[in-house]
């Protein structure tokens, strides 16, 4: 299994997706998607991961989190995919792989790029057809951004306010709700593939600055514009890889951080 060259770059904020090998629906039981939702949290606590944001499929995930000085993010699902998948292939006794050997990461801009994968990871079970809000999927972060609880915190809520420009809490809590409120109003269920296969999303200048810190990765790489005015940096199929298997530990923290992951998510 080919190697991960890594790029990292502190305080990117990163919008992650991981699925299950060959689509399968391994997360359907609730018990397996609280397992990865408690290792993320000791991953967390390790390696101190800021979380923004979070959701746990039927057979992917997606994490919104901020890229720091100790190149967190590679370690951390490393820890929270292997450890559910050691977890169900035990009680299942199962053997084989349980997750696609590929994540994919996406650099997201501040602001009103972020606000839209934001908006875009609390609507996935809906725009699946499973719920008609999101807060009738429990396994995913749209209820701590709402309810921030006292103990066992995933999600950033200060780093959140801060990158997206709301006032302070309760403001973000207001404008959180809207955004989910006017999303499903407007029937804006679309998958999104800019946030699940690109390498870069937000503004003309941002692209191109992560054009720029990618350097020769990033040649071939084209910078289209969405839509919503959304730019993007798009990569060829079948790139960087990560390796769960334990022979080969932990890749190097120096290297960098752009793993893909080929086709397309059922749900994104």
């Amino acid at each position: 299994m080919a190697r991960a060259n890594r790029h990292h770059i502190p305080g990117q904020v990163w919008h992650i997706t991981h699925r299950c090998h060959k689509q399968e629906f391994l997360l359907r039981f609730a018990k397996d998607r609280a397992q990865w939702i408690r290792w993320l949290f000791e991953a967390k606590k390790r390696y101190h991961l800021t979380i923004l944001n979070y959701i746990a499929t039927s057979n992917h995930i997606h994490l919104l989190a901020v890229d720091d000085d100790s190149n967190p993010i590679p370690r951390s699902i490393q820890l929270a995919a292997g450890r559910t998948a050691q977890a169900f292939n035990r009680r299942k006794k199962r053997r084989g792989a349980f997750w696609e050997d590929r994540y994919h990461a996406t650099a997201i801009e501040s602001g009103a790029h972020l606000i839209r994968c934001l908006t875009y990871i609390d609507l996935n079970m809906v725009r699946a057809g499973v719920v008609s809000h999101p807060s009738e999927w429990p396994h995913s972060g749209f209820h701590e951004i709402q309810s921030p609880p006292s103990r066992y915190r995933l999600i950033d809520q200060e780093r959140l306010i801060a990158l997206t420009g709301a006032a302070d809490d309760a403001d973000l809590r207001r404008a959180h709700r809207e955004w989910i409120a006017q999303a499903i109003e407007r029937g804006a269920m679309a998958r999104r593939p800019e946030f699940t296969s690109a390498l870069a999303v937000g503004s003309a200048r941002f692209v191109a600055q992560i054009q720029k810190q990618l350097g020769v990765r990033a040649h071939g790489r084209n910078i289209t514009r969405t839509d919503d005015d959304a730019y993007t940096l798009r990569e060829p199929e079948g790139t960087y890889s990560v390796d769960f298997d334990p022979k080969n530990g932990l890749l190097s923290a120096e290297n960098s951080v752009f793993l893909d992951i080929n086709g397309e998510d059922s749900v994104g």
